[in-house]
């Protein structure tokens, strides 16, 4: 089939806007490329990659010569750059995974063995006196110190990927979920539920969750993906300083995921989890936790934190690992990174540690495209993203008083738990990519994530939408077409 006029026609089209598909975009979007990304959510980072527990792992728990090991050690190192250049918070606050007991020191030393091979930076084994000059009160009888871990928000990165690249060239369809490829005279025909179709060259394939699924589409036979769900609770940032650095068990070779942890955020939550059970993969996105998890993850957080209420827990969520280890073999097996032939590259299998890989999976399929496409680099790709780091809260008081002078919303609250302004939702709601639900605004924002939940800054979004952008009842959604939040008015205006 011959390039139409009536089609949107591209170069490169990237399925799915997770922290690789965007991290892919953002690098190709430093070259004379046309390139789109296609996503089947009303926004970016809403599956796995806002999901988890937004760790930067070192190297240690994958096996030497693996791409998991290679990318995540090389995207390691290049995390500072890219947090800086996008203006994302990043934490190095180091990690220690500790050997309760005798059975536990074999897999700890397998992973400082591993880690060696790796070239994981400063790796240093400590008795309990020495973990305790690290961690106050840990328990354990040797424990392996990763420096180079560290804590990020995904869904800050993941934004702060896409709305870059889109700022330097890359189109963005949302909410365009693809159900049928064809390759036809050398090219991918991509349609989507909506009717419309897509014409590209080179096709990547970063579905995640359903990678398999569009791996399919080609008629290609990849890899079954297994939907393995990770429980977490959220605490009150009452705890935040009772947590100085990353506290994980010794994992067990089969074990599908690293053990229930707690982790620290850079917002200054502490999370506990992440459980590991497999789904059936018709609920691939089945996202509800469970009675008998939560029970499970309040008994590790009154374990490592004694002093903990139950007030303290305020917030549930869980996330779906795509693996590609089936449940009656357990473990890990390596990232699916290919290059098919024909301009088709397939992403399959990307779990953990996805996130900390992402820069290095990136520089690693744009290899793979310069195969088919010639890559002229643009002279006027602009690395940095604008604004500020991090939330208006956050910054010293001279800064704060300096940009309410320039824009007085920075003086108004919107979100009393978290300290956001109403300037910050506006900026949420005006997003480049032109994306408005109520958990695009949460993400971008950090409104709704406070103690009460929404309680106090809802109604006054709401409000926001209704006055300023002249929303009705029916338009204000929560993350999908399928979650609208109210269905009129309780009584006329």
């Amino acid at each position: 089939m011959k390039e139409s006029e009536t089609l949107d026609t591209y170069e490169v089209i990237i399925i799915g806007a997770g922290i690789v598909g965007n991290s892919i975009a953002r690098e190709l979007s430093r070259f004379s490329l046309k390139v789109a990304v296609l996503e089947k959510e009303l926004d970016v980072a809403f599956g796995t990659s806002s999901r988890n527990s937004g760790v930067i792992h070192s190297g240690i728990n994958y096996e030497p010569g693996t791409l998991r090991a290679l990318l995540n050690v090389k995207g390691n190192a290049m995390m500072d750059k890219l947090c800086s250049e996008l203006k994302v918070p990043i934490k190095r606050i180091g990690k220690l995974t500790v050997a309760l007991d005798s059975s536990d020191l074999s897999g700890l030393h397998r992973q400082k063995e591993q880690g060696d091979a790796n070239g994981v930076p400063g790796m240093e084994l400590m008795d309990n006196e020495t973990m305790r000059k690290i961690q106050p009160g840990i328990n354990g009888i040797l424990g392996l110190w990763t420096p180079s871990s560290g804590i990020i928000s995904p869904y800050l990165l993941t934004i702060a990927l896409a709305e870059n690249a889109h700022l330097n060239g890359t189109a963005y369809h949302l909410n365009s979920k693809v159900v049928s490829i064809t390759r036809s005279n050398g090219f991918y025909e991509v349609s989507t539920e909506s009717g419309k179709t897509f014409i590209c060259n080179v096709l990547i394939n970063a579905a995640g969750l359903h990678s398999d699924e569009i791996s399919g589409m080609i008629g290609l036979n990849s890899p079954e993906i297994w939907a393995c769900r990770g429980e977490y609770y959220v605490l009150d940032k009452r705890l935040s300083n009772a947590l100085k650095t990353l506290i994980y068990p010794v994992p067990g070779p089969n074990d599908p995921g690293l053990g229930i942890h707690l982790t620290p955020t850079v917002d200054g939550n502490i999370l506990i989890g992440p459980s590991a059970t497999y789904i059936p993969n018709e609920d691939r996105e089945d996202y509800r936790t469970t009675a008998k998890i939560m029970s499970t993850l309040r008994e590790e957080g009154e374990k490592f934190l004694p002093g903990i209420k139950l007030s303290d827990f305020i917030r549930s969520f869980s996330g779906n690992r795509p693996k590609l280890t089936p449940p009656d073999k357990g473990g890990n097996s390596d990232f699916r990174i290919k290059d098919c032939g024909n301009g088709y590259i397939e992403l399959v299998g990307i779990e953990s540690p996805g996130l900390t890989s992402s820069p290095a999976i990136a520089e690693m399929v744009r290899d793979m495209v310069e195969k088919y496409l010639k890559m002229t680099p643009k002279k006027d790709f602009r690395a940095e993203r604008p604004g500020f780091a991090g939330f208006f809260s956050s910054l010293p008081y001279e800064r704060k008083t300096e940009l309410i002078k320039k824009h007085p919303e920075y003086g108004e609250i919107f979100c009393r738990c978290e300290g956001i302004t109403k300037k910050e939702i506006r900026d949420a709601i005006e997003n480049p990519l032109g994306t408005v639900s109520l958990t695009g605004i949460k993400l971008r924002s950090r409104a709704m994530m406070g103690r009460c939940q929404g309680g106090f800054c809802i109604p006054r979004i709401v409000k926001m939408l209704r006055d300023d952008y002249g929303y009705e009842p029916d338009q204000y959604m929560l993350r999908n077409k399928i979650s609208p939040m109210f269905s009129g008015l309780v009584r006329s205006q």
